[in-house]
């Protein structure tokens, strides 16, 4: 049994202008630094004591910055990347403002945009890193289990939250703020959803 943490990376300068990013490599700005490192403050709370932690991130830049900032606070290891932890892939939508997308596509859960990932597609991406980190980091801390934090992205935390709860959560009217956290369990190869911290969209 793993206790997982997926949390949101920092804010960039696309998600200030409110433009879909997907496998764009954005860097943070400053704002997003300052956001991991409040992430890292919650996070230590939540940890205190655990000293089986591990940290590690998708391989886009954003993510990477965020859970190096995490992993330096809580005086974790290097922070291991995983390209399947990456971004939805949007396609023809990267560098597209929100407001346009709905325009042009619909809405957010149910768009077909030219070139991008499917859901589906997302999902078993998410779910086989999911259970390569989780793989990695049991054999980095064995024979105890580990508790691990994760950043990735919004989009793919939103299907993995999908998926460990059967579909009921997030709400449609829902988003992710940057550098939130959202906790699940992980046991024999089941993903359960503990809580999820959704604000309004």
């Amino acid at each position: 049994m793993s206790t997982l943490t997926l949390v949101r990376h920092g804010e960039t300068d696309w998600n200030l202008r409110r433009l879909i990013q997907g496998s764009t490599d954005i860097p943070l700005n400053e704002t997003g630094r300052e956001q991991a490192r409040a992430a890292a403050h919650t996070l230590a709370e939540q940890l205190a004591g655990e000293r089986r932690l591990i940290v590690a991130s998708s391989d886009l830049s954003r993510a990477q910055e965020t859970a190096a900032i995490i992993a330096r606070e809580l005086g974790a290891g290097e922070p291991r990347t995983y390209p399947e932890l990456r971004e939805r892939s949007y396609g023809e939508a990267e560098g597209v403002g929100v407001a346009e997308f709905r325009d042009r596509w619909g809405g957010w859960d149910t768009a077909v945009v030219p070139g991008a990932e499917t859901w589906g597609q997302v999902r078993e991406r998410a779910v086989a890193g999911l259970r390569r980190a989780i793989r990695d980091a049991r054999r980095a801390t064995a024979p105890a289990a580990p508790s691990l934090v994760i950043v990735s992205h919004g989009a793919l935390i939103r299907e993995l939250i999908r998926y460990a709860s059967g579909g009921q959560f997030p709400a449609e009217t829902e988003r992710l703020a940057n550098g939130s956290a959202h906790t699940f369990l992980f046991e024999r190869d089941r993903i359960r959803l503990l809580s999820y911290a959704g604000i309004p969209g």
